[in-house]
């Protein structure tokens, strides 16, 4: 028999994932006050580097223009508008709409160890990808103590 850690928060998340993958999202929004002001949430991936934090986020459909990236207080900020597509022309009917659209909003919170003035941002193919310099830590000192 094999022992497993049991993480409740683990089941939490697999919940909200659950919710927000389904077309029940909008009662989920309630539970956060970042998605209060936000029609959806862009997904993202995180990863750490020796050197540096990479942040990239999907953001399909979304013009340049209409993303904004913002740090202020080591809380790193995505957010934008997806526009609604027009009607294609006239006696045109919608059967149904499953992409999102809307204002969106990501914050994260980053260790006090980044360079925020060397923050790099891109955007290509509906990624955003954000690349956060980390500061370079003081290695201990190691003191050498006579006994006399």
């Amino acid at each position: 028999m094999n022992m497993q850690l049991w993480n409740p928060f683990q089941d939490f998340e697999n919940m909200l994932e659950r919710y927000s993958k389904s077309g029940l999202s909008n009662i989920g929004k309630q539970l956060s006050t970042e998605m209060s002001f936000a029609d959806w949430s862009p997904s993202v991936d995180i990863e750490e580097e020796e050197d540096k934090y990479v942040i990239k986020a999907d953001l399909p459909g979304v013009e340049k223009e209409d993303i904004e990236v913002k740090l202020e207080n080591n809380v790193l900020s995505i957010r934008g508008e997806k526009k609604t597509e027009k009607e294609t022309g006239k006696g045109t009917k919608r059967h149904r709409t499953e992409r999102f659209h809307g204002t969106f909003a990501r914050s994260f919170t980053l260790p006090e160890t980044v360079k925020a003035d060397e923050v790099d941002a891109s955007y290509k193919d509906g990624v955003l990808l954000l690349t956060i310099p980390k500061e370079e830590e003081s290695k201990p000192k190691s003191i050498d103590i006579k006994v006399s």
